[in-house]
């Protein structure tokens, strides 16, 4: 009898040890693509990253995640604020801005994908810590939800030219620019200008710039982008001709 209670103690506990251990390694994608726009596998399932258009929806359950991923790196190269409104989504562009609302509360936030996941069947969207206790997530973890696309690259477009588009009928699909390479990050701006400087005389077509961040620990963090690629694909094909090793694709 002792035997088959141990048995069963430790069939159970690999059982659910492994249900979460598939959640979470599936949840996070970002060692599982080079790109953020190319097809991907996720435990035995193909995902296809496609573009969106203004006032596109989508229904589904909606999830949230938090300080076990704080601080680590996000399929599109960021790293995961939970205090940030952002959230991932499984084939919509990275920097799709979208309103979500909880339909059993009827409370909005409006998040910036900039990960993959959730990889849970009828989630179709895991919102941040914050987007999540916004929308009331914190409380019931999971609930019915509406999205609905509302800009691009971190800034929403006018209700009135959602309006306009559906009375006019227009399919419009607004096709992703201004792509990026990180050339390098520094914690002092004065090595970020010597970056800038040498990558400025790389290419006359893109522009470097600096951008200021915050880490986890409030400390600033100045990264240098070469800017102005017209594609994910062309930033990636740059990169990859110039070698450039420990860059990665961002977009402004």
């Amino acid at each position: 009898m002792r035997a088959v209670i141990l048995f069963l103690s430790l069939f159970l506990l690999l059982l659910f040890s492994g249900c979460s251990q598939r959640y979470y390694q599936g949840n996070r994608a970002s060692g599982h693509h080079g790109g953020t726009m190319r097809t991907y596998n996720v435990n035995g399932r193909h995902y296809t990253p496609s573009y969106v258009k203004i006032g596109q929806t989508m229904y589904g359950k909606a999830s949230w995640y938090g300080s076990k991923f704080h601080g680590k790196k996000t399929s599109s190269g960021e790293i995961y604020n939970m205090y940030a409104r952002t959230a991932a989504h499984k084939t919509w562009p990275m920097g799709t801005m979208v309103k979500v609302t909880n339909l059993d509360n009827g409370r909005q936030t409006t998040v910036r994908i900039n990960d993959r996941g959730p990889f849970v069947q009828g989630r179709v969207i895991d919102v941040s810590y914050k987007a999540g206790k916004e929308l009331g997530l914190d409380k019931s973890g999971v609930a019915r939800a509406k999205l609905e696309v509302v800009g691009f690259a971190g800034k929403v477009y006018p209700h009135s030219g959602v309006a306009q588009q559906g009375t006019t009928g227009v399919q419009t699909r607004v096709r992703l620019s201004n792509f990026g390479v990180q050339v390098g990050a520094f914690r002092r701006y004065e090595g970020a200008r010597v970056y800038q400087r040498r990558f400025a005389n790389y290419d006359p077509r893109y522009k470097v710039i600096i951008k200021k961040f915050y880490d986890t620990d409030g400390m600033p963090l100045y990264r240098v982008w070469m800017m102005g690629f017209g594609s994910e694909q062309e930033a990636r094909d740059y990169k990859t001709a110039h070698d450039m090793p420990g860059a990665f694709i961002v977009r402004n």
